[in-house]
């Protein structure tokens, strides 16, 4: 397993690792190349977190590859859009990875202390999948998370009763379908970021969420930003930069 960069540094200047072993380390700067597929490992160096492999549409072959290159070189690993399919032939190479159905991630990952907080709403139960996506992908890149489900504005009530982890969040993620409107509110009751993920959850004229996203982006509120349709892993990385922000000016520990 690759080291850290700190570690590989300090072990350099304490004399723990010798020049020889550095510059073999750092011969897999700054990606790995197997031909169908160029991992960057040196991403988590550049933007604070690592790269995240996208499961959907690749080669079982392919996948082991990738999915346990990474595991060997960083020590842990973050997929996303895996079917169930996908991570039972994974997990017959790979038993240690874990895998949610409900948001289709597969992952491996060291022990961390989640940080911050960041609230994941959603307008209904239907929107909860692309909602686990959001919020496994805040928590695996260390942050706290609130769960707010099935608050849409049809049950407003609902939603009120859970405005302090809403308005004490560093950001708030919106997920909804339908027409979309949770994020218009949410964003009139905070004072931080919103981030507005339409969801493909309706009816016919809903058009496979392009309602939800045509009302998010038009949004009356200010300080709402709207990423794709049923992109849960984009809101939930966006949500994590905001929140590691935060968690920095509050002068709290830095993240891994």
């Amino acid at each position: 397993m690759a080291m850290d960069l700190d570690e590989l540094l300090n072990g350099v200047k304490n004399g723990t690792v010798s020049v020889d072993k550095a510059k073999a380390e750092l011969k897999a700067a700054p990606f790995i190349d197997l031909d169908y597929a160029k991992l960057d490992m040196h991403r988590r160096i550049r933007t604070g977190m690592a790269e995240v492999v996208f499961c959907q549409g690749k080669e079982d072959a392919f996948l082991v590859k990738i999915i346990g290159k990474f595991l060997e070189n960083d020590g842990e690993v973050f997929g996303t859009r895996c079917s169930k399919e996908q991570a039972q032939m994974l997990q017959k190479s790979m038993p240690m990875l874990q895998y949610d159905p409900v948001s289709r991630i597969i992952s491996y990952q060291k022990s961390r202390e989640l940080k911050g907080h960041i609230a994941v709403v959603t307008a209904g139960t239907a929107d909860i999948k692309v909602a686990e996506e959001a919020a496994r992908t805040c928590e695996y890149f260390g942050g706290k998370v609130s769960r707010i489900y099935d608050a849409g504005v049809s049950g407003l009530h609902r939603l009120l009763s859970n405005l302090d982890p809403i308005q004490n969040a560093n950001c708030v993620i919106a997920v909804a379908g339908m027409e979309g409107a949770l994020a218009s509110v949410i964003g009139g009751l905070v004072s931080n970021p919103v981030i507005a993920v339409p969801t493909s959850v309706g009816y016919g004229a809903n058009f496979h969420g392009l309602s939800a996203l045509l009302t998010m982006i038009n949004s009356c509120s200010n300080g709402v930003a709207t990423v794709n349709i049923d992109n849960g892993f984009g809101a939930g990385f966006i949500a994590t930069q905001i929140n590691r922000l935060a968690v920095s000016a509050c002068k709290e520990p830095t993240f891994n």
